[in-house]
This record gives structure tokens, sequence and C-alpha cells, in this order.
């Protein structure tokens, strides 16, 4: 009896450890950070840092004017960001700007993990490249009108605690907060048609969108 209980123990420890998934590395996702590793060194970079939200946008057309490098991977998370921080952290790069934890949500991860996580990036690039400005951005929100995404949908509690955490890291850690969701949001709260396709991505408009609010706030 004693070893039947201590085996359903085990069990209902395993599930609770194994609610979500965390796993990141998968072809796309080497095939980009090897082709990272081997490009040259750039004086005073901007490092965009993030996923497939930051991947599809032409950084260095949006902003020419500045040495660029996109370091966005379509379905990364927070845990393939920490994988991969020691690329970017080389580069010492003049400002990092960080947008990355809607596919953790997607995945079910808690925000308390997402949130240590983002805790953990922030850091060690403050540890480890100490000049670097930090800037952290605010999930956007989704429209579930849209329905190629559905696990990123319908999950507007868990990227408002999210918001709000990051938010609250940015002014504990003393680094830059940009609130990208007010930003982007419809009359409804939800991802403005206007700069979406798919209710998760962002079209050319949502980036001259974003643009405005980057250089509103001042911050490039």
């Amino acid at each position: 009896m004693k070893q039947f209980l201590n085996i359903l123990l085990i069990s209902i420890s395993f599930q609770t450890v194994a609610q979500y998934d965390s796993s990141f590395r998968f072809y796309y996702y080497d095939q980009k950070l090897s082709m990272f590793e081997q490009m040259p060194a750039k004086d005073n970079c901007i490092i965009w840092l993030g996923d497939s939200i930051t991947d599809g946008c032409e950084w260095s057309e949006l902003f020419p004017n500045y040495n660029n490098l996109n370091r966005g991977v379509s379905s990364d998370n927070t845990f393939g960001v920490l994988n991969r921080l020691p690329e970017v952290i080389r580069r010492k790069p003049a400002k990092v700007f960080i947008l990355i934890g809607i596919n953790d949500i997607a995945r079910n991860i808690p925000a308390d993990v997402i949130l240590r996580n983002y805790s953990k990036i922030v850091d060690r690039l403050q540890q480890e490249s100490p000049r670097t400005k930090i800037y952290v951005q605010s999930l956007l929100p989704t429209n579930n009108q849209f329905t190629q995404f559905k696990n990123h949908q319908n999950k507007e509690a868990v990227i408002e605690k999210v918001n709000q955490g990051i938010e609250q890291l940015a002014i504990d850690k003393k680094i830059n907060f940009i609130n990208l969701h007010t930003a982007f949001q419809d009359e409804a709260g939800k991802l403005d048609p206007r700069f979406t396709n798919d209710g998760l991505h962002l079209t050319g408009a949502g980036y001259l969108r974003w643009k405005e609010v980057l250089l509103k706030g001042k911050y490039l």
C-alpha cells in the first residue's frame, strides 16, 4: 500500500511539473541561431530580440540610420531567448529591444514562469553587458476574430498579468518599459484589424505603428 501511494504521489508530481511545454529548439531556431553566430560584429548596434513578431520586420529599412540586428526567431519563447542570449551579449549592443512571451502563453506556461525568465534575461544583460540600454516591451493584444492561431487567442487575462509584471520589472531594475499593448488595441481591446491579417502578427501598417510609438517615445 505504501509503495502504491509513493508511486501515486510521484505520478501526481510529474503531472504537475509537465503541465506546459517549455521546449524551444527546432529546425528553424537552430538555422537562425547558427546564422546569428556567424555574423560579424557591428559597432554601436541595436538588437531587436524576440519571436516571429520581431522576426517579421525589416528593421534596417524601418530605421535606416542605425546599425540594426534582427534577432527575432519565429515561434521562440522566453526559454529560447535565454538559451541564445550569449550571442546577443557578446556583441555588447548599444540598445536591446525585447518582445517575447506570447508563445509561452500559447503553451500555457504560467505568467510567473514567464516573468522569472524575463528577470533572468535582464539580469544577464545588466551583468554581462552593463553599458547596454534595455527596453522591455509589453505583449501585443490578439484578435480572436481570426482563427489561424487558436492557442494564442482568448488569453487576455494572462497577457495583462504578464504586461503588468514586465512593467514592474522595468521599475525594479531601472530599465525602460514600452507600452505597445495600448497602441495596438481597437475599441474592443483587441489587436486592431488595421494592423494584422491573422490576429497575432503584424502587417506593414502594424510595423509603421510600432515605429511611430518608438519615435514618439524618443527611444531611438
